[in-house]
């Protein structure tokens, strides 16, 4: 009926939501506090410019590309297409701002004389960063772009929303490993004594676990999931109509 109020978001969605953003915004104000307090801050052409690196990657690889996982959540009731485009901004975004931790970790070893990609974390890292490039692609071509048939969109949309939250699992594990790396080498002596920076850093570690367990959460429910709206169902009859040349009343297998 036009004019009514949208139907409301289910029982608890907006609780784990705001959670979720809490947690986000936490664990980036701690990543700031670790890095200012006790690695001497952030700067680019300076011996600081590898503490771009964690930053960019907490910002990008984990907090933008949780909040883009949850925007079908979230916008429940808003035109599909308008959700797809910041789906695609918000994981666009992240890849930019990942880019640039990477370019600043690269460039700050090869000023330092430091090898690359030789440790655990590098090797996952770098993996993350190119399935997730490739996931974007993927995810552009097949649903926000003209082209792909309704079939092949529907064979294809598992295995997106699958490696979506496998890759930002992946991310998470890769942001572990980076800050137990960081901190053996910075505190290798002392990190057994639960010095204060060890302590923060953990602290930093299991905020990032929460944050992905919530976000983790709110996508594996299914009564959760966004409902597609009476029109969408009509335009993509249509679509399904005019890409597999199927009648809108004819059986599909």
């Amino acid at each position: 009926m036009d004019g009514a109020p949208p139907p409301a978001s289910p029982a608890g969605l907006s609780a784990y939501v705001a959670v979720s953003q809490l947690l986000g915004l936490t664990l980036l104000a701690t990543t700031g506090a670790w890095l200012g307090r006790y690695q001497g801050g952030v700067a680019w052409h300076s011996p600081l410019q590898f503490n771009v690196h964690p930053l960019c990657m907490v910002l990008g690889m984990v907090f933008l590309q949780g909040d883009a996982l949850l925007v079908y959540r979230v916008f429940r009731h808003e035109a599909k297409r308008s959700t797809k485009a910041l789906h695609a901004l918000l994981h666009g975004l992240a890849l930019v701002i990942a880019l640039v931790g990477i370019v600043a970790v690269f460039e700050s070893h090869r000023t330092k004389g430091t090898p690359d990609m030789y440790s655990l974390h590098s090797w996952c890292g770098m993996a993350a960063f190119v399935l997730y490039l490739l996931q974007w692609l993927l995810g552009c071509g097949f649903f926000l772009l003209p082209g792909a048939s309704f079939s092949l969109r529907s064979r294809y949309k598992p295995q997106h929303v699958f490696f979506g939250i496998a890759l930002f699992a992946l991310s998470i594990a890769t942001c572990l490993l980076g800050i137990t790396e960081m901190l053996l080498f910075n505190i290798r002596d002392s990190y057994s004594h639960f010095v204060p920076e060890g302590v923060l850093a953990n602290t930093l570690g299991l905020l990032l676990l929460a944050f992905g367990l919530v976000v983790g959460y709110v996508l594996t429910r299914d009564d959760w999931k966004r409902p597609p709206l009476a029109e969408e169902l009509a335009l993509s009859m249509d679509f399904k109509t005019l890409t597999e040349g199927e009648s809108p009343g004819g059986s599909s297998q």
